[in-house]
């Protein structure tokens, strides 16, 4: 274990809040599909950490802009390339490829809780295309979900960190 003194404050609480908070929403509403209530309760808390995260996302720390991690196409494929290999850059903060996919999942999460939120206004209630986007785009985030765990666990092998035990803590290894 390294000392603290050998660690950077990469993730300030807000984002580690913000993550791990977003993670118990989607649980939640995932897991009370069938409980109205409280599915629509974690939708419209899901609504409002996205719309904390987009705000932060220009306001907060270094590490919590967008700017620190958004790419382009370019700089993710060559990001993903240099995993093939086994030997990828090293970044402090979100990789390309985690940039990308925490745009990914903030768009999907967002379609998700707008379409549900939708769901139950008169205007929008019962209307078929707006339930096949919610639960198409439930899916997304599902199968997002599993691609960004695979590459947290492939990251953490590569570069022999915890990004897990990171994003608890808010600190990396220098």
């Amino acid at each position: 274990m390294r000392a603290a003194a050998d660690t950077l404050r990469v993730w300030d609480p807000l984002v580690r809040l913000f993550h791990w908070s977003l993670v118990a929403t989607m649980a939640t509403a995932y897991l009370a599909d069938d409980q109205a209530a409280i599915h629509n309760a974690a939708g419209y808390v899901a609504l409002a950490l996205i719309g904390f995260r987009l705000l932060w996302g220009f306001v907060g720390g270094r590490h919590a802009r967008f700017s620190d991690f958004v790419r382009g196409p370019g700089a993710v494929l060559a990001y993903v390339r240099s995993l093939a290999s086994g030997h990828p850059e090293r970044h402090i903060g979100h990789n390309p490829a985690g940039g990308a996919m925490i745009l990914l999942l903030l768009a999907a999460v967002f379609v998700t809780a707008g379409s549900g939120a939708l769901m139950v206004t008169d205007r929008f209630w019962g209307v078929g295309w707006i339930e096949t986007l919610h639960e198409g785009a439930a899916d997304a985030v599902l199968g997002l979900v599993v691609v960004h765990l695979l590459g947290v666990v492939v990251s953490s092998l590569l570069h022999r960190e915890n990004l897990v035990r990171a994003m608890i803590t808010g600190r990396k290894h220098g």
